[in-house]
């Protein structure tokens, strides 16, 4: 017994110095991206803490139990810290992103406040605009995946597009809510840096400004879905707004991210939907809708591709074209689900 009672300790005790020796590194992440003042002084910070607990758990792996107890003390305030963080409203945010989307519904009919509609000449260059609108469910009619990819195949940033019989179409995404002069950070995703704001806009600011003046590459698919599951996913939209603007929520690269968030709605629609890595590699979420038959099965997903790449035929658009109308140009549109399947 003394043997495996040996092994048993030994074992423990290596899975806690493990413990305590990531969540050390996770301290100085934590620390250089949400400590208090300037750049510098964080990454200060962050050294500090990480030469202390280095210190601190090679001194108890030489057998000082003081210093064991030192360093989970020490993790103990980190999380204190880390559980007094609260994601706000009231900061100097960028000017895409200053302003909530919040909307009322009235049986059938959607009043959407703030809904962005920017005219973008450059990064730093554009015309500002917010509107209200109203918009009668019983006439939406198609449901748009909208993917940008700005760096890999693997990741993209997914919006849904919602297109009504006047030609109409609003976008919503999910992104990150960056305090004026603030830059995106992957990374810094991960440790509460950013908050999440829910944003509903025009085709021509929010896909135009990825394509023409980001140089993003983007592709539209037309998603099968019955009307009801439509109407269902645009209401759910707006009450994840309305929710975001009463109790603002921090941003996260994994688990409250462009499409995790819609995962999230999209269950409430059909609880049978399928949780899949690709819901993390955002680019590759034709393959999964295809897999889930919510992207039309007739087509191979490389054809989906080939026919919804709007880049070229957004970056052609004049200002007094239809913009809508042109990225479809070539698109065939999504087939009606069989009667009583919400998405397939």
């Amino acid at each position: 017994m003394k043997p495996r009672r040996h092994w048993l300790i030994g074992t423990a005790g290596a899975c806690a110095a493990l413990f305590l020796f990531v969540s050390g590194a996770w301290g100085a992440f934590a620390l250089a991206y949400r400590a208090p003042g300037s750049r510098g002084l964080r990454f200060a910070v962050a050294a500090a803490w990480a030469v202390g607990c280095i210190a601190l758990w090679v001194a108890w792996i030489a057998g000082h139990t003081s210093a064991g107890a030192s360093l989970v003390l020490a993790h103990v305030a980190l999380l204190l810290w880390w559980a007094t963080m609260r994601a706000r409203n009231d900061h100097l945010w960028a000017d895409d992103v200053a302003c909530l989307l919040t909307g009322d519904i009235d049986g059938d009919r959607v009043e959407l406040r703030n809904v962005r509609d920017f005219a973008w000449r450059a990064e730093t260059d554009y015309d500002i605009r917010w509107d209200t609108r109203t918009f009668d469910l019983r006439r939406l009619e198609r449901v748009d995946a909208i993917l940008s990819y700005w760096s890999s195949e693997a990741i993209a940033h997914a919006m849904l597009s919602f297109g009504f019989d006047d030609g109409r179409h609003v976008v919503f995404s999910v992104e990150i809510r960056r305090k004026r002069g603030e830059a995106f950070s992957e990374i810094g995703g991960f440790f509460r840096q950013f908050e999440l704001i829910l944003i509903a806009a025009d085709e021509r600011d929010i896909v135009r400004v990825r394509t023409n003046v980001r140089g993003e590459d983007d592709y539209l698919f037309p998603l099968r879905m019955s009307r009801d599951a439509m109407r269902s996913l645009f209401v759910s939209y707006v009450e994840a707004a309305n929710e975001l603007a009463r109790k603002p929520r921090f941003y996260n690269t994994v688990t409250s991210n462009c499409t995790t968030i819609v995962y999230r709605m999209a269950r409430r629609i059909d609880g049978a939907l399928p949780f899949d890595l690709r819901l993390l590699l955002t680019g590759y979420l034709p393959e999964y809708f295809r897999s889930t038959g919510t992207l039309d099965r007739r087509l191979s997903v490389d054809e989906w591709r080939r026919l919804g790449r709007i880049t070229q035929r957004a970056r052609a658009t004049r200002p007094e074209d239809d913009f809508s109308a042109a990225i479809r140009d070539g698109v065939p549109a999504a087939q009606s689900p069989p009667s009583g399947d919400s998405t397939t």
